[in-house]
């Protein structure tokens, strides 16, 4: 892999860790379709290069990455690129993923986090799944990644209502493993990823890794296809029309739409009582 010809991250690799970094600090690293494509690719070399033992990803600038691109309005949500294998995620990686929050992580910026093996925060870091107050919602199996990790009144609570929350709150609720300071956030990060890569058997943690997430994994592609679908009909409509309006202008939202009314037939099954 030539790693000099990633856009929108930086890869590095040092004693058999490797360190991705989402590279667009103007934006606050929003993400993109070329960041999805680059992360994916990093992900790749990450799973199939035997000298990488651990890897760490975190973001330039101030932000992890704080959500979808929007400058383009509401396609932000929906935007497709031109993609020459399936994408690889975090937790289909054979080798432990850390994300070091070390900054905003917000809609897509804390749901991808999610799919890593372990997380950490800066105290102040600003983390929110901010898509319901978008007109849109969750995506990247976070349906199921956060009640695993925070249990199901969290998931509820953080999913439904979109509001931000601290790192040290994010930590206290389990959603991270640690909050730290800014300047200590990637040595600590770093530090675990090297510990890693130098006293365990790169088989045993493998096949660790794979147990974890053999109950959980076996839901996320049909519930990340889910989402997909859902987000695909959302971006067409009113509600996230007015949502990312509302964001930009900084004002509140006026929602049009009517669960009892507006939910199409081939999505309504969902929300019946059962």
């Amino acid at each position: 892999m030539n790693y000099e010809e990633f856009q929108q991250i930086e890869f590095k690799v040092q004693d058999r860790v490797a360190l991705v970094t989402l590279n667009r600090p103007e934006q606050m690293n929003t993400w993109t379709p070329i960041m999805s494509r680059e992360l994916s690719d990093a992900m790749y070399e990450c799973d199939e290069n035997d000298d990488i033992r651990a890897v760490v990803v975190t973001g330039a600038g101030r932000a992890f990455c704080a959500g979808a691109d929007l400058s383009g309005g509401e396609e932000g949500f929906t935007s497709k690129t031109t993609i020459t294998r399936q994408q690889l995620w975090p937790y289909q990686v054979r080798k432990p993923v850390i994300a070091a929050i070390n900054g905003a992580a917000v809609g897509v910026g804390i749901t991808y986090a999610m799919l890593a093996d372990m997380r950490l925060a800066t105290t102040t870091a600003k983390i929110g799944f901010a898509m319901v107050r978008r007109g849109i919602l969750p995506e990247l199996a976070s349906h199921v990644t956060v009640s695993q990790v925070a249990g199901f009144s969290r998931a509820a609570d953080l999913l439904m209502t979109g509001r931000l929350i601290s790192g040290q709150e994010a930590a206290t609720m389990g959603l991270i493993g640690d909050a730290v300071e800014q300047e200590s956030l990637l040595a600590r990060a770093l530090d675990i990823a090297q510990d890693i890569a130098t006293n365990t058997a790169p088989v045993s943690v493998a096949l660790t890794k794979a147990l974890m997430w053999q109950n959980l994994s076996a839901n996320i592609p049909q519930l990340m296809e889910t989402e997909g679908r859902l987000i695909n009909w959302l971006g067409d409509t009113p509600d996230v029309k007015e949502g990312v309006s509302a964001f930009m202008q900084k004002r509140d939202p006026k929602w049009q739409m009517s669960p009892t009314n507006d939910i199409p037939e081939k999505f309504a099954e969902l929300t019946r009582r059962s």
